[in-house]
């Protein structure tokens, strides 16, 4: 299953973050893909609002992976930027399969190297386009996520989805 949104303002890519916390669990990963200044940090920093994690949730660019630390809803995330990895050896020596289990992991810049994470994984393609608005389109890959999805019900009144969203 494939859903599209229109996200029409940074607030709303932050505020669907959100929104998709209330359907993740320890052991979820999220890919996501898009150009620099696309909102994937953003979307992730909702989703660690959501998750009511502890920490600043920034992009880990230099540091290539963060962890934050469990808050009320007890799943902790980790947050990856894949940008400067070449391989999956790379990705490997992060150790981040001792962490998946238990958090929700989510991975910028992941496609072709952190699929091998989790037999199911939720895929998030985001472009930026010239009125600044956002569009995002979720993969649903294996797993339960395609009724996950569905749960997550209708955005925001700044965002949108159109009528048959299945795409």
């Amino acid at each position: 299953m494939n859903v599209r949104l229109t996200l029409r303002t940074a607030a709303d890519t932050y505020e669907f973050g959100q929104r998709l916390a209330a359907v993740l669990r320890a052991g979820d990963l999220v890919i996501l893909t898009g150009p620099l200044g696309a909102g994937k940090t953003a979307l992730t920093q909702g989703v660690g609002a959501g998750l009511g994690v502890e920490g600043r949730i920034t992009s880990p660019t230099f540091v290539i992976a963060r962890s934050h630390r469990a808050g009320p809803a007890g799943v902790p995330l980790v947050h990856v930027d894949a940008y400067r990895l070449e391989s999956l050896d790379e990705l490997d020596d992060l150790d981040l399969d001792t962490d998946v289990d238990a958090a929700v992991t989510v991975v910028e810049w992941g496609a072709g190297l952190a699929e091998r994470l989790a037999e199911s994984h939720l895929e998030i393609a985001i472009e930026r386009r010239a009125d600044e608005s956002r569009e995002a389109v979720l993969h649903a890959r294996g797993g339960d996520w395609a009724e996950r999805l569905a749960a997550l019900g209708e955005p925001s009144a700044g965002s949108s989805r159109p009528v048959g969203a299945a795409v």
